[in-house]
């Protein structure tokens, strides 16, 4: 039985890869269209953030937009994928506490299910990084042989 686990966990370990991969693949579509939205009418963003009280709601409007909008680049690539994790959680934290919260857990009632979910990507990639399949790891491959 020691053998088949030990057989297993090996056979594992050589996916450790594929969980970030797929976290990053998950959170570039899921961060596509809100930026796209965002950016393609930021004047109802920022109206809309006025309306929740946000401070500089046309400032707020076009960093979120821009964070997404990167977000979902960078994420796809691979690149930069520890940096642009940092004002993402901010953008998710933001948007769980002054627009999902009220409405509960259930996704389907506009709760805070899914930023949380998306923020808890965010966390693991921030942590243990892009995985290999990225250019982050191209990169660090890259300047590694180089020195």
């Amino acid at each position: 039985m020691l053998a088949l686990y030990q057989s297993i966990k090996t056979n594992l370990e050589r996916l450790t890869d594929v969980p970030p991969l797929l976290f990053r693949l998950i959170l570039s579509y899921g961060f596509y269209e809100p930026a796209i939205k965002k950016m393609d009418n930021i004047d109802g963003i920022a109206q809309w953030f006025a309306s929740m009280n946000y401070p500089f709601p046309t400032l707020n409007a076009y960093l979120a937009g821009i964070t997404e909008t990167l977000g979902f680049i960078l994420l796809f690539l691979g690149l930069g994928t520890r940096i642009i994790t940092l004002p993402l959680m901010f953008v998710m934290l933001v948007a769980i506490f002054t627009v999902h919260i009220g409405n509960g857990f259930a996704a389907g009632d506009n709760g805070f299910e899914i930023p949380l979910y998306y923020l808890l990507m965010l966390i693991s990639l921030f942590i243990t990084g892009p995985g290999r399949v990225s250019l982050d790891a191209l990169i660090e491959k890259f300047i590694g042989a180089k020195q």
